[in-house]
């Protein structure tokens, strides 16, 4: 029953019976007799289908989320069986926004040092992607935005409070000012993230209260394309002070605070709400708490 579901899941992931085959790893008529046969232990339709795939069924949308909840609790069975017979091993699946990108050794490294037959893999998603990536299992925890967007049902635990500056390295932009407005950063020839970047959305809403125009003259979804263009002198950016102090460039560009208002966004990690927890991702939420670094009030 467990392998049916994690196909359906798959299934319902891709939207596709020959992609979700060959993601599974099947034939595809193994794939669509799986489905039959869970069809009927279940006595229901769960998908629509003629000569492809149309979509789930309200039933089915209802034994996608069953099928998470007992397909996650089955694997965090089998991890914790596993830890309590060779300790904490295996691969750890991150997700993380980009501009948290800088501080994800701050979490990795420590964590390492403490169980060393673990290895971690890191991938640079959106907040939206964070969310559907943890909801299907496909990571084990997200490092994303707390307080901006809805999150799902998640466990969350705060990292730091992002705030942010302006970076340029044309001095004759700003001079000697230690501080400039929302509305005097528009101004400037200004490279910023994709629109479909959590952190583009909050910075967007911080120019609109500002009675700013916005009117990038570069998007990216790269920060390192971002600095890049910043150090030919031609361009400006707005990032989070983290990003800024990780690339070690405080030489060749200046950074200056952002005020009026003085924008502060909370960032931590996030864990699918699943009781009990596996071992390991116990293990990462109590890591985090540990290098928890918040401000009392946003």
């Amino acid at each position: 029953m467990i392998d049916k579901l994690e196909m359906f899941m798959v299934l319902a992931r891709q939207q596709h019976f020959g992609r979700a085959a060959e993601e599974c790893g099947v034939t595809q008529p193994t794939l669509s007799s799986a489905l039959r046969h869970l069809e009927d232990h279940l006595g229901v339709i769960l998908v629509r289908r003629g000569s492809r795939y149309q979509g789930l069924t309200p039933e089915g949308e209802r034994v996608l989320e069953w099928a998470r909840h007992i397909v996650g609790s089955s694997r965090s069975m089998r991890d914790e069986m596993r830890a309590m017979r060779f300790g904490l091993t295996g691969q750890v699946q991150i997700a993380v926004i980009p501009t948290a990108l800088a501080m994800i050794h701050e979490l990795t490294t420590p964590f390492r040092l403490k169980h060393p037959d673990v290895t971690f893999s890191i991938l640079s998603r959106t907040s939206v992607e964070i969310q559907a990536l943890l909801d299907d299992l496909q990571i084990d925890v997200g490092i994303t935005y707390l307080a901006n967007e809805p999150l799902g049902r998640v466990t969350s635990i705060p990292l730091y409070v992002e705030r942010y500056h302006l970076v340029t390295s044309n001095f004759e932009d700003i001079g000697d000012r230690d501080s400039i407005t929302w509305r005097e950063a528009a101004e400037l020839p200004l490279c910023l993230l994709t629109p479909d970047m959590q952190n583009r959305r909050i910075i967007n809403q911080h120019l609109v209260e500002s009675g700013a125009k916005i009117s990038p003259a570069l998007e990216s979804d790269s920060m390192i394309a971002l600095f890049t263009h910043v150090q030919t002198g031609n361009w400006a950016t707005i990032m989070p002070v983290k990003m800024v102090e990780s690339f070690g460039m405080r030489d060749r560009v200046k950074s200056i605070p952002i005020t009026h208002p003085d924008a502060a966004h909370l960032v931590g990690m996030i864990a699918a709400r699943r009781e009990p927890f596996t071992p390991l991702i116990s293990a990462l939420l109590k890591e985090a708490q540990r290098i928890s670094e918040p401000e009392p009030a946003l």
